[in-house]
Protein backbone atom coordinates (compact mmCIF):
# COMPACT_ATOMS: atom_id res chain seq x y z
CA UNK A 1 0.00 0.00 0.00
CA UNK A 2 1.24 3.33 -1.09
CA UNK A 3 1.32 6.35 1.23
CA UNK A 4 2.28 10.28 1.07
CA UNK A 5 4.46 11.41 3.80
CA UNK A 6 3.35 15.68 4.18
CA UNK A 7 5.77 17.60 6.18
CA UNK A 8 3.27 19.95 8.06
CA UNK A 9 6.16 21.56 9.64
CA UNK A 10 10.22 21.51 9.35
CA UNK A 11 11.46 24.15 11.82
CA UNK A 12 12.38 24.20 15.63
CA UNK A 13 10.59 24.85 18.65
CA UNK A 14 11.09 28.82 18.08
CA UNK A 15 10.24 28.26 14.40
CA UNK A 16 11.98 30.20 11.48
CA UNK A 17 11.72 33.57 11.37
CA UNK A 18 12.46 33.39 14.92
CA UNK A 19 11.17 36.02 16.99
CA UNK A 20 13.65 39.21 17.57
CA UNK A 21 15.76 37.73 14.74
CA UNK A 22 17.11 39.69 11.57
CA UNK A 23 19.91 37.40 10.02
CA UNK A 24 19.35 36.62 6.26
CA UNK A 25 17.63 33.16 7.32
CA UNK A 26 14.50 34.82 9.25
CA UNK A 27 14.71 37.59 6.80
CA UNK A 28 14.35 35.50 3.82
CA UNK A 29 11.85 33.52 5.44
CA UNK A 30 9.34 36.48 5.54
CA UNK A 31 8.68 36.26 1.44
CA UNK A 32 5.74 33.72 0.44
CA UNK A 33 6.66 30.59 -0.95
CA UNK A 34 10.46 30.30 1.21
CA UNK A 35 11.63 27.14 1.94
CA UNK A 36 13.04 28.65 4.84
CA UNK A 37 10.23 29.54 6.51
CA UNK A 38 9.57 26.42 9.05
CA UNK A 39 6.92 25.77 11.36
CA UNK A 40 6.79 23.75 14.24
CA UNK A 41 7.63 19.84 13.73
CA UNK A 42 5.24 17.61 12.46
CA UNK A 43 4.17 14.80 9.65
CA UNK A 44 1.20 13.54 8.22
CA UNK A 45 0.93 10.40 6.85
CA UNK A 46 -2.57 9.75 4.29
CA UNK A 47 -2.65 5.92 2.82
CA UNK A 48 -5.92 4.04 2.30
CA UNK A 49 -8.52 7.23 2.54
CA UNK A 50 -6.82 7.47 6.22
CA UNK A 51 -4.59 10.46 7.91
CA UNK A 52 -2.42 9.94 10.57
CA UNK A 53 -0.43 12.21 12.15
CA UNK A 54 2.49 12.41 14.60
CA UNK A 55 2.83 15.59 16.59
CA UNK A 56 0.38 18.54 17.01
CA UNK A 57 2.68 21.40 17.65
CA UNK A 58 1.67 25.50 18.30
CA UNK A 59 0.95 25.71 14.24
CA UNK A 60 -0.90 22.28 13.88
CA UNK A 61 -4.00 24.22 12.89
CA UNK A 62 -1.97 26.64 10.22
CA UNK A 63 -0.38 23.66 8.79
CA UNK A 64 -3.78 21.53 8.66
CA UNK A 65 -5.29 24.28 7.20
CA UNK A 66 -3.09 24.66 4.52
CA UNK A 67 -3.12 21.35 3.57
CA UNK A 68 -7.22 21.05 3.52
CA UNK A 69 -7.03 18.41 6.42
CA UNK A 70 -10.98 17.68 6.47
CA UNK A 71 -10.29 14.31 8.20
CA UNK A 72 -8.00 13.19 11.31
CA UNK A 73 -8.26 9.47 12.09
CA UNK A 74 -4.76 8.84 14.34
CA UNK A 75 -2.54 10.99 16.27
CA UNK A 76 0.70 9.50 18.06
CA UNK A 77 3.24 11.97 20.05
CA UNK A 78 7.13 11.49 19.69
CA UNK A 79 7.57 13.36 23.30
CA UNK A 80 5.77 15.70 25.50
CA UNK A 81 7.76 19.18 24.78
CA UNK A 82 5.35 22.15 23.99
CA UNK A 83 6.50 22.23 20.17
CA UNK A 84 4.91 18.51 19.94
CA UNK A 85 1.76 18.56 22.01
CA UNK A 86 0.37 22.10 22.66
CA UNK A 87 -1.79 21.95 19.36
CA UNK A 88 -3.74 19.46 20.23
CA UNK A 89 -6.85 21.42 20.96
CA UNK A 90 -6.99 22.08 17.57
CA UNK A 91 -8.26 18.51 17.02
CA UNK A 92 -11.73 19.32 18.50
CA UNK A 93 -13.14 20.07 15.11
CA UNK A 94 -12.07 16.86 13.51
CA UNK A 95 -12.64 15.14 16.55
CA UNK A 96 -16.25 15.36 16.55
CA UNK A 97 -16.40 13.33 13.51
CA UNK A 98 -15.47 10.20 16.04
CA UNK A 99 -18.16 9.15 18.31
CA UNK A 100 -15.53 6.85 20.15
CA UNK A 101 -13.03 9.66 20.12
CA UNK A 102 -10.18 10.40 17.85
CA UNK A 103 -7.19 7.86 19.02
CA UNK A 104 -4.31 9.42 20.85
CA UNK A 105 -1.04 7.20 21.09
CA UNK A 106 1.71 8.40 23.88
CA UNK A 107 3.75 6.60 26.14
CA UNK A 108 3.23 6.97 29.85
CA UNK A 109 5.76 10.49 30.46
CA UNK A 110 3.78 12.16 27.46
CA UNK A 111 0.49 10.85 28.09
CA UNK A 112 0.74 12.57 32.00
CA UNK A 113 1.85 16.04 30.63
CA UNK A 114 -1.05 15.83 27.70
CA UNK A 115 -3.74 15.44 30.94
CA UNK A 116 -2.00 18.07 33.01
CA UNK A 117 -2.06 20.61 30.52
CA UNK A 118 -5.44 19.62 29.09
CA UNK A 119 -7.49 19.07 32.31
CA UNK A 120 -10.04 19.90 30.68
CA UNK A 121 -10.33 17.61 28.23
CA UNK A 122 -9.61 14.56 29.78
CA UNK A 123 -11.10 15.27 33.71
CA UNK A 124 -13.71 13.22 34.94
CA UNK A 125 -14.58 15.37 36.99
CA UNK A 126 -15.70 18.86 34.98
CA UNK A 127 -14.90 18.22 31.57
CA UNK A 128 -15.08 20.96 29.13
CA UNK A 129 -18.19 20.52 27.28
CA UNK A 130 -16.81 21.32 23.93
CA UNK A 131 -13.95 19.70 25.15
CA UNK A 132 -11.70 17.46 22.13
CA UNK A 133 -13.60 14.08 21.69
CA UNK A 134 -10.59 11.82 22.09
CA UNK A 135 -9.34 8.73 23.73
CA UNK A 136 -5.54 8.64 25.06
CA UNK A 137 -3.88 5.18 24.82
CA UNK A 138 -0.61 4.59 26.69
CA UNK A 139 1.90 2.97 24.86
CA UNK A 140 4.92 1.28 26.05
CA UNK A 141 8.17 2.90 25.94
CA UNK A 142 9.53 -0.65 24.69
CA UNK A 143 12.05 -0.78 21.37
CA UNK A 144 9.88 -2.24 18.81
CA UNK A 145 6.41 -1.90 20.32
CA UNK A 146 4.34 -1.63 17.86
CA UNK A 147 0.82 0.01 17.02
CA UNK A 148 -1.56 -0.96 14.20
CA UNK A 149 -3.45 1.84 12.60
CA UNK A 150 -5.30 0.84 9.47
CA UNK A 151 -2.94 -1.93 7.91
CA UNK A 152 -0.14 -0.20 8.63
CA UNK A 153 2.14 -0.62 11.77
CA UNK A 154 3.58 1.86 13.50
CA UNK A 155 6.85 0.70 15.12
CA UNK A 156 8.67 2.93 18.44
CA UNK A 157 12.04 3.47 17.79
CA UNK A 158 13.36 4.80 21.21
CA UNK A 159 15.73 7.96 20.78
CA UNK A 160 17.99 10.03 23.10
CA UNK A 161 16.83 13.56 23.66
CA UNK A 162 19.41 14.85 25.74
CA UNK A 163 18.45 13.50 28.89
CA UNK A 164 15.30 11.98 27.57
CA UNK A 165 14.05 8.84 26.51
CA UNK A 166 11.84 9.86 23.46
CA UNK A 167 10.00 8.29 20.89
CA UNK A 168 10.64 8.00 16.76
CA UNK A 169 8.31 5.64 14.88
CA UNK A 170 9.27 3.39 11.63
CA UNK A 171 6.37 3.15 9.57
CA UNK A 172 6.75 0.62 6.47
CA UNK A 173 9.84 1.61 4.47
CA UNK A 174 9.92 4.82 6.56
CA UNK A 175 11.16 6.15 9.46
CA UNK A 176 10.54 9.80 11.11
CA UNK A 177 13.19 10.37 14.30
CA UNK A 178 12.66 14.41 15.52
CA UNK A 179 14.10 15.58 18.36
CA UNK A 180 17.10 13.73 18.66
CA UNK A 181 20.62 13.63 19.53
CA UNK A 182 21.87 10.07 19.91
CA UNK A 183 20.19 6.97 18.58
CA UNK A 184 20.92 3.70 21.01
CA UNK A 185 22.32 0.64 19.53
CA UNK A 186 19.25 -1.13 19.90
CA UNK A 187 17.19 1.03 17.92
CA UNK A 188 19.78 0.48 14.50
CA UNK A 189 18.07 -2.75 13.81
CA UNK A 190 14.78 -0.90 13.21
CA UNK A 191 15.96 1.25 10.79
CA UNK A 192 17.38 -1.33 7.87
CA UNK A 193 16.29 -0.97 4.43
CA UNK A 194 14.74 2.31 4.55
CA UNK A 195 13.65 4.51 1.41
CA UNK A 196 12.96 7.19 3.21
CA UNK A 197 14.78 8.32 6.89
CA UNK A 198 13.76 11.41 8.57
CA UNK A 199 16.18 12.91 11.04
CA UNK A 200 16.76 15.84 13.06
CA UNK A 201 19.48 18.21 12.16
CA UNK A 202 19.13 21.73 13.97
CA UNK A 203 21.88 23.61 13.12
CA UNK A 204 25.77 23.04 11.86
CA UNK A 205 26.89 23.36 15.56
CA UNK A 206 26.72 20.62 18.09
CA UNK A 207 23.83 20.87 20.60
CA UNK A 208 22.86 19.36 23.80
CA UNK A 209 19.82 17.40 23.06
CA UNK A 210 19.22 17.91 19.11
CA UNK A 211 21.36 16.16 16.33
CA UNK A 212 23.50 18.58 14.30
CA UNK A 213 24.11 18.84 10.58
CA UNK A 214 27.35 16.92 10.48
CA UNK A 215 26.48 14.16 12.85
CA UNK A 216 22.71 13.46 10.93
CA UNK A 217 24.76 13.08 7.76
CA UNK A 218 26.89 10.69 9.66
CA UNK A 219 23.86 9.01 10.77
CA UNK A 220 22.71 8.69 7.05
CA UNK A 221 26.08 7.09 6.12
CA UNK A 222 25.57 4.61 8.93
CA UNK A 223 21.74 3.68 8.71
CA UNK A 224 22.26 3.66 4.19
CA UNK A 225 18.17 4.57 3.44
CA UNK A 226 17.86 5.31 -0.25
CA UNK A 227 16.42 9.17 0.80
CA UNK A 228 17.18 11.58 3.60
CA UNK A 229 15.30 14.21 5.02
CA UNK A 230 16.65 16.52 7.93
CA UNK A 231 13.94 18.30 9.68
CA UNK A 232 13.70 20.13 13.13
CA UNK A 233 15.64 23.04 11.27
CA UNK A 234 16.78 26.00 12.81
CA UNK A 235 17.52 29.59 11.40
CA UNK A 236 21.05 28.37 11.19
CA UNK A 237 20.88 26.58 8.37
CA UNK A 238 20.01 27.79 4.92
CA UNK A 239 17.56 25.95 2.67
CA UNK A 240 19.64 26.39 -0.81
CA UNK A 241 22.84 26.89 0.10
CA UNK A 242 22.76 23.74 2.81
CA UNK A 243 21.27 21.53 0.18
CA UNK A 244 24.07 22.58 -2.12
CA UNK A 245 26.80 21.24 0.32
CA UNK A 246 24.67 17.22 0.85
CA UNK A 247 25.08 14.47 -1.14
CA UNK A 248 22.31 14.36 -3.70
CA UNK A 249 19.78 11.68 -1.49
CA UNK A 250 20.25 14.18 1.48
CA UNK A 251 17.72 17.02 1.60
CA UNK A 252 16.95 19.13 3.92
CA UNK A 253 12.98 19.40 4.55
CA UNK A 254 10.61 21.97 4.31
CA UNK A 255 7.03 22.66 5.16
CA UNK A 256 4.71 21.47 2.92
CA UNK A 257 7.34 19.05 1.02
CA UNK A 258 5.52 15.50 0.14
CA UNK A 259 6.95 12.41 -0.49
CA UNK A 260 6.09 8.60 -1.29
CA UNK A 261 6.42 5.71 0.12
CA UNK A 262 5.06 1.87 0.93
CA UNK A 263 3.85 1.72 4.14
CA UNK A 264 2.19 -1.41 3.97
CA UNK A 265 2.09 -4.42 1.88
Amino acid sequence: MQATLTFLGSGTSMAVPTLGCSCAVCASAYQPGSPNRRTRPSVLLSYGGRHVVIDTGQDFQFQAVRERLMRLDAVLYTHGHADHILGMDDLRPLSFQHADGLPLYADDATAAILERIFAYTFSEVARYPTRARVTLHRIPAETGFTVTLFGASFIRVPLIHGPDSIAGYRFGDAAYLTDMSEIPEESFPLLQDLDILVLDALRPEPHPSHSHLAKSVELVKRIRPRRAFFTHISHGLEHEATNARLPNHIRLAHDGLKLTFRIAE
